[in-house]
């Protein structure tokens, strides 16, 4: 096998990944993604024991025990570009071979929950709730640079499309599906969906500030897209990306979310850090049990 070339794979000077700053010992087979720095320790404050506290850049990681089981949680900042560095990174950390820079033969499958505050798109999807992303619906247009043949779910990215007049100028969506396995173990009671990862916090998810936007319609036809059961639940910016990557990578994603703000009821939770707190304990104990 050829080694990746050090401008592909790039290592600090201590051997560590570039951007993570992280050995293959200072992770978990499961971890946590959150996109504040600051919640990493609002997460890890649970654990029974930390064993490695490493920072760099935007990316906070703890590394511990809850009970018996070695649980990471890691800051990714916002945005899929900022995943895109996340999964690759995580992923190089188990299945490559960071001295000989060769890819392993047998293929190791991380399990990455991510964590994180979002709006919702439905009036009967309440502030305080928690959403569990049934399908990541791609705006960003990160997995069209990347050979997605199979992990796209092309019947209802192309339902989508026509539903919406998605504009031709834009990124062309794409739509993933969560993890069965994990889906099924920490989304029970929750309310289920399709989660919309936008490209921007402002235009790109319909708010007008001093910018005039070029589609003022795109929330109601997200609001209005139904295929099958499912429907649009909420908007954010990371998923998408840990789902389209983490499938073609083979590891497990799901992404759950404190629903901060309601954008069709124009409501905004009055204590979101008690809500993303409960979140939190939730996942804990059901990543344990």
């Amino acid at each position: 096998m050829n080694e990746i070339a050090e401008s592909e794979l790039v290592l600090n000077p201590d051997g560590s990944i570039y951007h993570l700053k992280l050995l293959p010992k200072h992770i978990a087979e499961t971890i946590i993604v959150v996109g504040d720095q600051g919640r990493v320790q609002t997460v890890s404050k649970y654990f029974d024991s930390i064993e490695f506290q490493i920072q760099n850049r935007e990316f906070t990681t703890h590394t511990g025990y809850l009970n018996d089981k070695r649980l990471t949680v890691m800051s990714t900042g916002i945005g899929t570009d900022n995943i895109d560095i996340a999964i690759n990174e995580l992923d190089a950390l188990v299945n490559i071979d960071l001295t000989t820079r060769q890819i392993k033969e047998s293929k190791a499958h991380l399990n990455i929950i991510r964590l994180g505050t979002s709006g919702a798109l439905q009036e009967d999807v309440p502030v305080d709730s928690l959403v569990m992303s049934s399908y990541g619906l791609g705006l960003d247009g990160l997995l069209n640079f990347y050979k997605s043949n199979g992990v796209i779910d092309e019947e209802i990215t192309d339902a989508f499309i026509e539903h919406t007049e998605w504009g031709s100028n834009l990124s062309k969506p794409y739509i993933v599906k969560a993890s069965d396995q994990l889906a099924a173990k920490l989304g029970d009671g929750m309310i289920k969906g399709i989660t919309a990862t936008s490209p921007g916090f402002y235009g790109p998810q319909g708010r007008i500030l001093r910018l005039p936007i070029s589609y003022p319609e795109q929330n109601d036809k997200l609001s209005s897209f139904l295929f099958m059961d499912e429907r649009i639940t909420n908007y954010e910016m990371e998923t998408s990306a840990l789902y389209g990557l983490g499938k073609m990578l083979g590891h497990n994603t799901c992404t759950i979310c404190a629903i901060i703000a309601n954008r069709i009821t124009k409501t905004y939770s009055k204590d979101y850090k008690k809500t993303v707190d409960k979140m939190i304990q939730i996942v804990l104990e059901r990543l344990i049990s």
